[in-house]
């Protein structure tokens, strides 16, 4: 038997298997373009297209396949809704893609599938006893997925995991989900490097933030902007579900600097005296955690 996988991108589609019994052993991995720009129905015509060819060089069509979606199907509606990828809202994705492919299928948010492969397969197994681990996506965006056991918990809305959209700032920068403040908008990427420009009046990426730390007062307020709502927006998850285990993926979360003064940062909110043991640790999967994940589903 054969686990199947396809993580759905903005910008692309991949498709990976791997041997049940070893999940480990990858089988193939393909990718071809989404092409969103061209609508819904092209998206699905892109992914048949995949699982077509990736079935042709193996030799064999999959009974099943899990899918890494950004945005989730909402529970109750049977939609797809909160995807960046915003021809997707809206859509009963999980429907079309039974019909379209002929077989079963089963959908989770990208972060849950991020989540769910390093807790099986990447930075959880250098934790075997973290039962609850919560996975962080810091990056162009922010999310997050919350796994117990070997199970994702979407919810009761199927927006299990989501601390990207709590208020983080108060009154802070207006948020596509229609709040202000929202953690996206306070330690993405994009909202640190738009904080720079706004307070030096100059473009710089990230990169440059936070190597010229020590020298740009702007830029050293930038990063000591980040670990401080870092370890707030961190705090406050702590706070409520005490994970075993926090994974941070995603561009941001490559930072060393998370993991020492933000660390400390984290101490200053956490309803805990002040003591912080919870590991929290970088990705071992790297970009393969999504497909990874949704094979697993």
């Amino acid at each position: 038997m054969k686990n199947w996988g396809v993580d759905l991108g903005g910008t692309k589609i991949e498709c990976a298997v791997l041997d049940q019994n070893d999940p480990e052993k990858v089988l193939i991995r393909k990718r071809i373009p989404t092409e969103a720009a061209n609508g819904y129905h092209h998206i699905i015509s892109q992914i048949k297209k995949l699982i077509d060819a990736v079935s042709s060089e193996l030799g064999e069509k999959p009974e099943k396949i899990g899918f890494a979606t950004p945005g989730v199907l909402d529970p109750g509606t049977l939609q797809m809704k909160n995807s960046n990828t915003t021809s997707l809202n809206g859509q009963p994705l999980e429907k079309d893609l039974t019909e379209a492919l002929g077989m079963r299928v089963r959908l989770a948010n990208d972060a849950n599938c991020f989540a769910l492969a390093e807790k099986m397969m990447g930075a959880g197994r250098l934790y075997p006893n973290a039962e609850v681990v919560f996975g962080v996506i810091m990056g162009t965006g922010v999310g997050g997925g919350l796994i117990v056991g070997d199970r994702i918990i979407g919810g009761h809305h199927g927006i299990g995991g989501e601390w990207g959209h709590n208020e983080l700032e108060f009154n802070g920068d207006d948020c596509y989900c229609e709040k202000k403040g929202c953690t996206e908008q306070v330690i993405s990427g994009p909202a640190l490097e738009r904080f720079y420009a706004r307070t030096s009046g100059s473009q710089r990426s990230l990169k440059e933030i936070l190597a010229n730390r020590e020298t740009d007062p702007h830029a050293g307020k930038t990063i000591d902007r980040l670990l401080e709502f870092y370890g707030k927006g961190i705090s406050s998850l702590i706070n409520v579900i005490d994970p075993d285990l926090i994974i941070i993926g995603g561009g941001v979360g490559n930072i060393d600097l998370l993991y020492t003064e933000g660390f400390e940062r984290i101490k200053k909110y956490i309803f805990n005296r002040g003591i912080v043991s919870t590991p929290i640790v970088k990705p071992v999967l790297g970009d393969s955690a999504g497909v990874f994940g949704a094979a697993l589903l």
